[in-house]
Formats: C-alpha cells, sequence, structure tokens
C-alpha cells in the first residue's frame, strides 16, 4: 500500500512592521526615563571632520538645514516646543556621563524625542584654518560643535537635554532669494506661502491631467520689448528634473570649482552675500509637524529670452548673445546692482568685497587650483551663472573643425554642474533642435518655467516632481 504522508509542519506566522508602534514604544520608553535619544551622522559635507579645512565644503550650506560654516542641534518643532527653546538657544546634552553645550536650530521631519547631531565640525585647531573660520575677521561665531565630545562607540544613544543659558548665532540660506511671503511661527521656524515654483503631484494627479504643472497665467505681462534677440542657428537651454534631484549640493561644488568662485565667510553670508551661481532651495510639503516631505530645487540664472537684468544696465555690462545666452562683461560693469535688483528669481552676485585677495591671502596656493578659462572677479562687479561660457566657446572651435557645418553635436558641451549630478537631473543642449536630449524633455508635460506670467521665456526649465507613494505604507 502506499505510504502515509509526512505531516507538514505550520509556517511560522510573519511578522508586521509598524513605523508608529516604533515611533510611539521608543517615545514611552524616553519618557520613562526622562531621556531622548540622540542620533549621531556623519556630515553631508564635512564626513567626519576630515574635509573640515575645505572652505567651500564649510560654506555650502547643509541639503535640509541650510545651515552654513555650522552644525547643530536638530530638534523637531514639537520636541523644542516640549523643551522651550528655539532657534540659537543653547542645551546641555550628556550622554553616558559625557557633557557638551550646543545650540539648537529647530527643523521640521526630525523625529519627536530625538537630537539629531553630525560630527566633524568645531574640532578648533585640529580641523584647520578654515575649520577655525579664520579667512577674515569675522564678528560672529563659527566653526559649530564637536560632537566627538559626547559620542561614544555608539551612532544613537540615550540623551538627557537641559536647557541652558546663552545663544548661538546660525546662519541658513534658506530664506536668501526667496520670493515667498514670509510667516512667523514659533520655536524660529520660519515658513512661507507657497507660490507654485516647485510644481509637484502624485501619480493619480500626473495620470489625470499630465500638464498639471503647466498653470495659465492670470495676467501676463508684457515684457518692454517683443523678442529682440536672434533666435537662429544653436540655442542653448536646459532642463532640471525635480524628480530625480537629491540636494546633494554636487552641482554647487562643481561649479565652484569650475568657476572660480571664492568663499565669503560666514559673517557675509549672515547678510546674503555668498557667491554660490547656483543654490539649492529646499520646501517642505504637507505639515511640519506631521511627517513632512521635502523637495530640491536647483536655482541659477535662468537666461531669460527678455531678460529683465540686461534692459535697466546703464552700462551694457550685461546682455544676450547670439546663442542665447545671458552674459556679463566684468570690465564693464560698474557695480550699480540694478541688475540684480531687477532679477526676479535673484541669482545675481554681487562682489561687495576684494574676495579674491582674501582667498589669497588665506590659501597662497589657490592660484594653482583655479581655472585659467575663467575670470577672476574684482571687488565692485556682478557675477552670475554662465552655462559654463568657456565650455560651449571649446566645442564650437572644436565643432568648426571637425564638421563641415561647424554645428556642435549634441551632448558635446556639458556644464560642470550637469557633469556633476551623479542623478542626471540636469541636461544641457541646443533647444532648436529637436532631436536634442534637452529638446525631448522640454516637450514632455512635466516641463515648466518660473514666474512664467513675467514673460520673460527662462532658458531653464523644471521637470515637475511626481511622487509615488505605497498607499499602505504611506
Amino acid at each position: 500500500g502506499a505510504e502515509a504522508a509526512e505531516p507538514v509542519a505550520p509556517r511560522p506566522p510573519v511578522g508586521t512592521w509598524s513605523w508608529a508602534g516604533l515611533a510611539k514604544a521608543a517615545s514611552a520608553g524616553a519618557a520613562a526615563n526622562g531621556e531622548m535619544e540622540i542620533v549621531f551622522n556623519l556630515d553631508s559635507k564635512l564626513y567626519d571632520g576630515r574635509y573640515a579645512n575645505l572652505g567651500w565644503l564649510q560654506e555650502l550650506p547643509d541639503p535640509l538645514s541650510k545651515l552654513s560654516w555650522d552644525n547643530a542641534a536638530l530638534l523637531s518643532p514639537t520636541t523644542a516646543s516640549k523643551l522651550d527653546v528655539t532657534r540659537g538657544d543653547m542645551v546641555t546634552l550628556t550622554v553616558d556621563g559625557r557633557s557638551m553645550d550646543v545650540g539648537v536650530f529647530v527643523l521640521p521631519g526630525v523625529a519627536d524625542d530625538v537630537v539629531s547631531l553630525s560630527v566633524g565640525h568645531g574640532r578648533g585647531e585640529a580641523g584647520g584654518k578654515f575649520a577655525n573660520a579664520d579667512i577674515n575677521n569675522y564678528t560672529v561665531p563659527a566653526g559649530g560643535f564637536n560632537a566627538y565630545a559626547v559620542k561614544g562607540a555608539a551612532w544613537f544613544a540615550p540623551v538627557t537635554v537641559k536647557k541652558t543659558t546663552g545663544s548661538y548665532f546660525f546662519v541658513t540660506t534658506q530664506e536668501h532669494g526667496r520670493l515667498d511671503p514670509k510667516v512667523e511661527t514659533p520655536f524660529g521656524v520660519v515658513k512661507y506661502e507657497r507660490r507654485p515654483h516647485v510644481m509637484e503631484g502624485t501619480t493619480e494627479a500626473y495620470n489625470a491631467k499630465p500638464d498639471f504643472a503647466q498653470i495659465k497665467p492670470l495676467f501676463p505681462l508684457k515684457s518692454l520689448y517683443e523678442e529682440p534677440n536672434e533666435r537662429g542657428g544653436q540655442q542653448w537651454g536646459m532642463t532640471i528634473d525635480l524628480n530625480t534631484c537629491t540636494g546633494c549640493n554636487a552641482c554647487t561644488v562643481a561649479c565652484n570649482a569650475e568657476n572660480n568662485i571664492q568663499v565669503a565667510g560666514k559673517d557675509r553670508v549672515a547678510v546674503g552675500r555668498e557667491l554660490h551661481w547656483i543654490r539649492i532651495d529646499r520646501y517642505f510639503t504637507g505639515d511640519d509637524e506631521n511627517e513632512p516631505e521635502s523637495v530640491f530645487q536647483p536655482i541659477a540664472c535662468q537666461h531669460c529670452e527678455t531678460a529683465p537684468c540686461e534692459t535697466v544696465c546703464p552700462v551694457g555690462a550685461t546682455s544676450h548673445s547670439p546663442d542665447g545666452l545671458n552674459d556679463m562683461a566684468y570690465n564693464r560693469c560698474i557695480g550699480t546692482r540694478y541688475c540684480a535688483n531687477n532679477c526676479p528669481f535673484k541669482v545675481r552676485r554681487f562682489n561687495f568685497f576684494n574676495f579674491a585677495k582674501e582667498n589669497h591671502e588665506a590659501n597662497e596656493l589657490l592660484e594653482m587650483q583655479q581655472n585659467p578659462n575663467v575670470t577672476v572677479r574684482f571687488r565692485g562687479v556682478i557675477e552670475k551663472c554662465t552655462y559654463c561660457t568657456q565650455r560651449i566657446s571649446v566645442a564650437k572651435s572644436m565643432a568648426k573643425v571637425n564638421h563641415k557645418d561647424g554645428r556642435v553635436p549634441d551632448g558635446a558641451i556639458v556644464p560642470a554642474c550637469a557633469e556633476t549630478c551623479p542623478a542626471d537631473a540636469i541636461v544641457f543642449g541646443d533647444i532648436n533642435d529637436p532631436d536634442s536630449a534637452v529638446s525631448k524633455l522640454k516637450a514632455t508635460p512635466r516641463n515648466y518655467a518660473m514666474l512664467q506670467d513675467l514673460n520673460i521665456h527662462a532658458r531653464t526649465t523644471f521637470l515637475a516632481k511626481i511622487r509615488n507613494p505605497n498607499p499602505e505604507l504611506a
């Protein structure tokens, strides 16, 4: 007869995961001990501190907090309210018997009852000359706080947080160049009424209306002049995909290296005088106190076709090139700053001081690093993104030699920001060529231009961000 089948063992139960339950359990445990949790993390710019002596990285704003030259004890608005602290207040952190005083910065998105503190800052002479912000005579403290003073072997640990006396002056660039009306809120959190600079939606919204990013202006403005520039031949333009941009700041650093952009220092950044040609604006989506989501938008000169800056320059220092670039002639600029005042995107930078001389005195070997194909600007002139015009010139010269028609092939010109972007979010090319990569992207329904109701025809456009959250996890 047939052999009896062996009994099959029952399958073990499958566990379920609940983020809400984890947060509740962690908060309950912390409350029982009168403690919170501290999370140490590698700094987004200085790593573990080995890059603290690089002025570019010290001045580079953090992707989320937008802090420049510093780190901070990051707290959620709810935790800040519980501790009765706001931006710049000092608290004492005690971890396993080790204590230090650190400044507080309130940031939406940080978990409640958690302190987030990056390592690598505040190491004094061990960090090097730039780590001490020793470029010029600073009037505000810089350098940050040395998290290694309380960090043990673990990257997270229980911590006791107590408010103490004193305050610390933080510099954040998120408010620089913002066009949204400011709304005052408690605990030092600066909020703005959102304007449609960043277009985003869900896959459901995109499928229902693919061109949701195309907002028709209610009252389109008329330009001071109608299409005065040449439109023939090769015309350059750019797209930036907000769906793939991670806000990593690699484009800003690449632009600094390519275009000899100088370090200004914390006290100058405090009054909006940083010289970065491309800034990364960070926006929060949703309730700031209930799991907000972030979105990043790189902003540089948009190279407007009917540029407001060109019409107000009294000496013609800024003008339009035949291939569509908004050019700057540094030796003609007399520093009126009319162009900066008239720029709706606030992307022009003015050399209030002789930054090149200051940087040379701080590091005499700087000239060995600088790009010889780019002018080093002097005091009293405006500078801005040029689409890496030096690379465009080289490609055009090579095309005259290698191609009978003299046309630059698609992909031959790659600006420094696009070359460095790890997510390929930035694409540059000939917008007159329908087969170019940039033209194909501009033809998609996600493509839109900022402030298009001003009728300035920006050459740099953006691809709207599409979110696709899993409804079972969101």
